[in-house]
């Protein structure tokens, strides 16, 4: 039996690590939030793809997206252009 043990302190510390980047918190929080769906989707895994990276993440994306279109009309002012149009 001796032999499992490092197979379990592997385990083990893979799952701190884990719990420690924050991981097992978000999948916890999907899958509570598919359980709770009352229209359960077809497709469970599709279901989580989707819900998993979605904390804050589209804000901050359009925040990103916003300040890169700033910087551009800036950049382009300081070259003496005309700013780029978004499209």
């Amino acid at each position: 039996m001796s032999s499992y043990k490092p197979i379990d302190s592997k385990r083990e510390e893979f799952r701190r690590y884990l719990e420690r980047a924050g991981v097992m918190d978000a999948l916890t929080k999907v899958l509570v939030s598919l359980y709770e769906e009352p229209d359960k989707p077809e497709d469970a895994l599709e279901y989580v793809r989707k819900h998993l990276g979605t904390d804050g993440g589209e804000d901050e994306l359009e925040a990103a997206r916003a300040r890169i279109a700033e910087l551009e009309a800036e950049n382009a002012l300081l070259k003496g252009e005309t700013a780029p149009t978004e499209g």
